[in-house]
């Protein structure tokens, strides 16, 4: 007999925090967790923003100049992965998303802080995309879903802590500071990414040559999704007060998000085709079944139930806690990703569905709570699992447009549903009765978009 060699041994799967990884990982967490501490803390610092600057609208004007500039460059940052590597659209996306936190903290006027939100936008956008095509690039197969898995845990502290530390900030030193302190901490982010970046400076594969690789054309079909979502959004939200006009801007939003999402999403995915056209498209429906409702529970609450801000945010923290939960599960249980899919998508539909009951007579509020961390739960389990699925089923050289098309999918779906229940709650009205009946027929629609999501989970193979 002979001494066992080496090779012989059992292979191990690196971990995130292994010395090859480590900066990689902890940088890549630090961006994330910069960029979800600033959409945590927007919302909390814009009463004062809008008095100081005048602009009482502000809030709704903000979060859609964000949005439409973050699918734009979504789209562009995709591109540009896929045809010159992901270190330059990261680094470009770092610097504006902090040259937009520091436009905001200076901002004078409504337009000043409008334009840094999208200034923000583009940057985040352009990180964001950039980070799946550095995960896709640096991290081994059997490790990726556990940077997946990161990647959502880095929104946990922010959830948790985010409004109210920037409350703090704001009562104490003023809204201002909010942004200005983000963009130091930008730096040691970039420091820790260098190896990764370097990585990705050398030996990057051809671009594409299909239709999504084209970029004149990728730019126009990017411009009109983005425009048609915005005039969609604005449409919708002035349909109650002028019913004509309104209709036609949002058939004209329409049509155009129509033609842009044919161009950017894989052929297909608007029929359903089987595999990554479908996995890229569930992206959108777990997004908008649970943003939507999610969106709205604070209000349901403290309306109906008389819950204080306080209590009615314990729900989305412990969303948060649970979709940080499904993600670590994930990554550490293998299974087929269909099955894992229709799971996470049948949790949320029977989460949304055991929520609506918190505003009926009789029902303790507090219902929401158990309800939205399995709700969170089945998030975290299955939309991580449909980001590994989609980079799995793509090729290198795709990478990036696909990364951008779940970006794209995540945040339309999104948005479009919370502009759907917004509409519905103005249509219904706004006492605590009509509140709630908004918020049921809300969340039982978005209750069927999670059930289709179950359905449809089998096409991603």
């Amino acid at each position: 007999m002979t001494a066992p060699k080496a090779l012989d041994a059992p292979r191990r799967s690196p971990g995130l925090l292994g010395p090859e990884y480590r900066t990689a990982t902890l940088g890549i967490v630090l961006v994330v967790t910069l960029i979800a501490f600033e959409g945590m803390s927007v919302g909390v610092v814009m009463p004062a923003i809008a008095g100081e600057l005048d602009a009482l609208d502000l809030y709704g004007l903000s979060f859609s100049a964000f949005l439409i500039a973050s699918l734009f460059m979504n789209v562009v940052a995709g591109l540009w992965s896929d045809r010159r590597g992901y270190p330059v659209p990261f680094l470009t996306g770092v610097v504006l998303f902090a040259a937009g936190m520091a436009l905001a903290g200076a901002a004078w006027s409504a337009e000043m802080f409008l334009v840094a939100r999208a200034v923000q936008g583009l940057g985040g956008g352009a990180a964001i995309v950039a980070l799946y095509v550095m995960i896709a690039r640096v991290y081994p197969v059997e490790v990726r879903p556990k940077a997946f898995a990161a990647l959502s845990a880095a929104w946990v502290v922010p959830a948790m802590v985010g409004p109210s530390v920037a409350g703090f900030v704001g009562d104490h030193l003023g809204w201002r500071y909010v942004f200005y302190g983000i963009v130091p901490l930008v730096v040691p982010a970039l420091v820790m990414l260098v190896p990764a970046l370097r990585m990705g400076s050398s030996g990057e594969t051809r671009p594409g040559t299909g239709p999504r690789s084209r970029p004149v054309a990728m730019t126009v079909a990017a411009t009109a999704t983005a425009g048609g979502a915005g005039l969609l959004l604005h449409g919708v939200d002035r349909l109650q007060a002028y019913a004509v006009a309104a209709s036609l801007e949002a058939a004209v939003g329409l049509a155009l998000l129509g033609y842009g999402l044919y161009k950017l999403l894989p052929p297909g995915a608007l029929r359903f085709r089987r595999g990554l056209p479908t996995t890229i498209l569930m992206r959108g429906f777990f997004s908008s079944a649970f943003f939507a409702v999610n969106t709205f529970i604070p209000l349901a609450l403290q309306s109906v139930k008389l819950f204080d801000a306080t209590q009615a945010g314990i729900a989305l923290t412990t969303g948060a806690l649970g979709w940080s939960a499904g993600s670590f599960l994930q990554s550490r249980r293998p299974g087929e990703a269909h099955k894992r899919i229709r799971l996470g998508a049948g949790c949320v539909t029977v989460s949304i569905l055991v929520c609506l009951l918190c505003v009926l007579p009789g029902v303790t509020g507090w219902i929401a709570v158990p309800a939205w961390i399995v709700a969170g739960f089945g998030m975290g389990f299955g939309i991580t699992t449909i980001s590994v699925t989609a980079m799995r089923q793509s090729p290198v050289n795709e990478q990036g447009a696909n990364s951008a098309a779940l970006s794209v999918s995540d945040q339309l779906g999104s948005a479009l549903s919370i502009g759907v229940g917004g509409a519905l709650m103005n249509v219904i009205g706004h006492a605590p009765a009509q509140i709630a009946t908004g918020f049921v027929v809300t969340s039982a629609l978005m209750a069927a978009v999670a059930l289709s999501a179950t359905v449809l989970a089998g096409r991603t193979r």
